[in-house]
């Protein structure tokens, strides 16, 4: 049984919905599962402003705060969030340059990584947010593990993203389609990280 540590920030609640779905893909298949999610940044008062915002902050208050020991603990790790400016969002931004500790001690290489992310647009920047992500894991060490075109059909349904899984949500929750893609993912995460966590590294 592997370690699986679903790390996201979600303002309104759209990528918090498709961590959800890797969370039951990668329990389906066995795995114990950490939801963390990132720490918010903005001012209480901007949250008040919007509506949504608000009500999704309060009916997530009882996930725990992510912290480095959570991906120290894991065999593999999902990460998400919104796109901002074509970036991700500054939350999970912050959490992630707080992982200096276990990068330096190791911890992190070689574990199986994934992500995941969202835009109101179709062109909001997806493909740019997931690379960016990316970029992060290469400096970990971590093997990623794209969604690529592994089942075709589910790919394509969920719009064809091999990067990661990505929804265009506007003012709608993810589709059924987005969300399977994430929940056949959370379960190839279990497996890989399975299979990778029996393996002895040894150091060359």
């Amino acid at each position: 049984m592997s370690r699986i540590a679903v790390i996201y920030y979600s303002s309104t609640g759209a990528t918090y919905t498709i961590a959800q779905a890797y969370v039951e893909g990668a329990t389906e298949a066995g795995a114990e599962v950490r939801l963390r999610r990132a720490a918010e940044l903005a001012p209480q008062s901007v949250i008040d402003s919007n509506e949504a915002w608000a009500a999704h902050q309060d009916e997530t208050k009882h996930i725990e705060i992510a912290t480095p020991a959570d991906l120290a603990w894991s065999d593999g790790y999902i990460l998400g969030a919104p796109t901002r400016f074509g970036q991700p969002a500054s939350q999970l931004k912050q959490f992630i340059d707080t992982t200096s500790g276990p990068w330096v001690e190791g911890q992190l290489a070689g574990k199986p990584a994934t992500v995941f992310t969202s835009t109101t647009e179709r062109h909001g920047g997806q493909e740019a947010t997931l690379l960016s992500l990316h970029h992060t894991l290469f400096h970990w060490g971590a093997t990623i593990l794209p969604t690529g075109y592994v089942d075709y059909a589910l790919s394509h349904a969920a719009g064809g993203n091999p990067y990661g899984v990505s929804a265009i949500t506007g003012d709608a929750k993810p589709d059924e389609h987005v969300l399977a893609l994430a929940r056949f993912q959370g379960q190839r995460m279990a497996k890989f990280a399975s299979v990778i966590a029996s393996m002895e590294m040894v150091p060359a």
